[in-house]
């Protein structure tokens, strides 16, 4: 399953309680980092959540959404957006080619 997650603007605990739970389900958890910066670091987010995150530049969502998207329809993947999880159209299309896969 693909999950889109939502951050909050400030800090790690902005996060709802449902999208953390999500995170915490994960078996990767990508942060986009190119539409709005986090007010923290990546490390507090890794302390906070439990998880490894890995930073998806621009280049990452729009051409390799195959990274992204590998073994989701097997495995919980998270994928946290600072702000609006669909403030940016490449959002909107990860969500489209992950549908087009057949994950959730």
């Amino acid at each position: 399953m693909l999950y889109i997650v939502g951050l909050g603007l400030s800090d790690e605990r902005d996060i709802t309680v449902k999208g953390l739970e999500a995170v915490k389900s994960c078996e990767r958890v990508y942060l986009e980092a190119y539409t709005s910066i986090l007010m923290v670091d990546k490390q507090r987010l890794e302390e906070f959540y439990g998880k490894e995150v890995i930073i998806a530049h621009r280049e990452t969502v729009e051409s390799g959404s195959d990274e992204i998207l590998h073994d989701a329809d097997h495995v919980n993947v998270a994928f946290l957006v600072v702000g609006d999880p669909y403030g940016a159209t490449t959002h909107t299309d990860l969500v489209i080619r992950a549908r087009e896969r057949g994950i959730a």
